[in-house]
């Protein structure tokens, strides 16, 4: 008589539940990230730390603290910077703007030259003083 049954235990862990787990948490985190991170704001490239400089033709933009604009080293007009920039941009590959803007100057200033930059394509990097 054969009391003992042949009950054996599996010590074997099924992994196709957690795979599809894994997977839907993947979609799931794919799909959030590309709906947070579109914005209606303006592309900036913003300046790195590295103290490297490259070797890029640039335009400069200033604004002082009296709100006169500066383009390189000529002062222009509100009406005639966005002609301006487009003649000194226009035999260039790489269409950059670095803007310069005082302290203390109301945002609305650095934005105008944003605009005109993001309309006519062209590249800003706001300059600051390092700390």
């Amino acid at each position: 008589m054969n009391i003992k049954g042949k009950r054996r235990v599996s010590t074997q862990f099924n992994m196709s539940s957690m795979t599809d787990i894994i997977f839907l948490l993947l979609i799931f985190f794919i799909v959030a990230l590309t709906t947070m991170t579109s914005t209606n704001a303006l592309d900036l490239v913003l300046p790195t730390s590295e103290g490297k400089s490259d070797e890029v033709e640039t335009v400069a933009v200033s604004i002082d603290d009296q709100l006169n604009f500066f383009v390189d080293q000529d002062q222009t007009s509100t009406e005639v910077i966005e002609e301006v920039l487009a003649e000194k941009l226009k035999d260039q590959p790489q269409k950059n703007i670095v803007l310069h803007v005082a302290k203390g100057v109301a945002i609305e200033e650095a934005v105008f030259i944003m605009d005109i930059a993001y309309r006519n394509n062209y590249n800003v990097v706001l300059a600051v003083e390092p700390k």
